[in-house]
């Protein structure tokens, strides 16, 4: 159980890592229109606002790997853990709400099996 939960908080940390880089070199190309069906136009007047979007994604899979693979003390790893991937299914819901809904399934979910995985895997009973 503890592997699964190590390989999804992973999964979750590397994907906001790639959203990290879709939103802040990738907007105006062909592949960050694509996957964010923009126009050309729409993505010249967004790029400053989905770069912004893009380093708090950085700050989502940083603060994941800090706690993955720099802290020790397995109660703070814990908590700290928790927080971060609480932090992306919160933005998951609220980027459903308020953007596309399909960002509940591609973000909010991977979170919250993590979540739900790392809870299982970690909490003391």
């Amino acid at each position: 159980m503890k592997l699964l939960s190590l390989i999804l908080i992973g999964f979750v940390a590397v994907e906001h890592v790639f959203i990290l880089v879709l939103e802040m070199f990738l907007w105006k190309t062909e592949l960050g229109m694509k996957v964010f069906q923009l126009t050309p136009e729409t993505a010249e007047i967004t790029a400053k606002l989905a770069k912004n979007q893009g380093l708090y994604n950085g700050f989502l899979a940083a603060g994941l790997f800090w706690a993955l693979f720099f802290i020790k003390d397995q109660s703070q790893k814990f908590q700290t853990i928790l927080f971060f991937l609480v932090c992306v299914v919160v933005a998951g819901i609220y980027g459903s709400a308020t953007a596309k809904f399909s960002i509940l399934f591609s973000q909010g979910l991977p979170a919250f099996l993590a979540l739900v995985v790392h809870w299982l895997a970690n909490h003391k009973r």
